[in-house]
């Protein structure tokens, strides 16, 4: 028998045994997943930006812990070796109308307590040449990091901590009694007295699996990407965000460097017919099936039509969405665009059809459900284990 079972191999379910192992350093522990490598989904596809916390509503639980998470981050990437680059975020007003927001974007700058810059149009040409734009904020705490080695060092605390890591174990059932909670996986059945879930795009079914009665599911979206050509050299040195559209649930899509060197633009936010359908986006019939039966799909459709059809406009058209990037990068070229494999966010959506925008736990006796952690779960991930190992050893006494 096992203390603590942990299904989910992306930094959430990684950064939590980690916290669990250090504040139970005798704990027996177990971390499942069904694939055959760790961080395969959104911990791996992921732009790899450490995120200041701009854009979250000032004394939110995603304002503290991005702030927190940020700092926790570049910490633990200079205790144990893990390149970062702390190289500042740009948010690039292109015109009167973005120049208003952006202004208005200042002001929860100022209340999320983070440093920054006004940056003129022409102060903005001699720092970024490539760059064009009316006005712009600069945001130093901002960086860039590689996600999947933070993944890969924490399951190497793990292991040197006792703990076990068991891939290729998708999970069959899950049942509770008054004592324990087994995990039934094609690898065997674990038993542990705690569960802790953070599966994020099956976080849905994870938590029906439990008996949980949910009202919501998880919707896949699909950030495509493009790789810029590498013949376009240094083209920026920071990351370049455009101005946030109030009428668009993500943040358009923005030049990111990458801290191997190479440069991409995206991601833009279109609805994924699989939920892990790296690949082209042909349907898969359980995914599609989960979506087309629950009312909330049909109101978050009709409530982001026109949102969709602006996302769906770009990944039609790569012409369009190098339009989208030329606003504020008017050098780049059709040829610049190179293939790029995609990212897929789990956003839970609520059976009234809106976006889950914040963390959602769920729990039964022996369990406790990560059924939502939004982005920037990776930049948040050390501090938001800190509250998933809280309510797991409340849970545990």
């Amino acid at each position: 028998m096992y203390d603590y079972a942990i299904i989910g191999g992306g930094i959430l379910g990684l950064a939590s045994a980690y916290r669990l192992l250090r504040e139970r350093p005798n704990a027996r522990l177990v971390l499942i997943d069904k694939e055959q490598a760790l961080a395969r989904h959104q911990s791996g596809h992921n732009s790899g930006v450490i995120h200041a916390g701009v854009y979250y509503q000032p004394g939110s639980a995603k304002a503290r812990l991005c702030k927190q998470g940020a700092e926790r981050t570049v910490r633990f990437c200079e205790q144990y070796g893990i390149a970062y680059e702390r190289c500042g975020k740009l948010i690039v007003a292109t015109d009167a109308e973005e120049q208003q927001r952006l202004e208005g974007l200042e002001q929860r700058v100022i209340a999320n307590g983070l440093d920054y810059e006004t940056v003129s149009a022409e102060r903005l040409r001699e720092i970024e040449p490539e760059i064009t734009g009316v006005a712009a904020l600069l945001i130093p705490a901002s960086g860039i990091v590689d996600y999947k080695r933070i993944c890969a060092r924490l399951a190497e605390l793990i292991l040197e901590r006792g703990g076990e890591i068991r891939l290729g174990a998708p999970v069959r059932a899950i049942r509770e009694g008054d004592a324990e909670i087994t995990v039934l996986t094609n690898k065997g059945d674990f038993t542990a007295r705690t569960l802790i879930a953070c599966t994020g795009l099956q976080a849905d079914r994870i938590a029906k699996m439990s008996g949980l009665d949910i009202d919501f599911r998880v919707v896949p979206f699909r950030g495509e990407y493009y790789k810029i050509s590498a013949a376009r050299g240094e083209l920026v040195n920071r990351l370049i965000y455009p101005v946030p559209n109030p009428s668009l649930p993500f943040l358009g899509v923005h030049l990111t460097r990458v801290i191997d060197g190479s440069l991409t633009v995206g991601p833009n936010a279109v609805l994924s017919f699989g939920r892990e359908t790296y690949g082209a986006n042909f349907p898969v019939p359980r995914d599609m099936a989960d979506m087309m039966s629950f009312p909330g799909f049909y109101k978050l459709m009709a409530r982001f039509a026109a949102a969709g059809l602006y996302e769906l406009r770009g990944s039609l058209s790569k012409r369009v969405y190098l339009e989208r990037c030329r606003k504020y990068c008017p050098i780049l070229a059709l040829d610049d665009l190179e293939p790029m494999e995609p990212g897929i966010r789990a956003q839970t959506v609520s059976s009234d059809g809106r976006l889950i925008d914040d963390f959602l736990f769920l729990e039964t006796a022996r369990s406790l459900h990560v059924c939502n952690a939004p982005s920037p779960a990776a930049t948040s991930a050390l501090p938001i284990a800190d509250e998933i190992v809280s309510r797991a050893l409340r849970k545990a006494n």
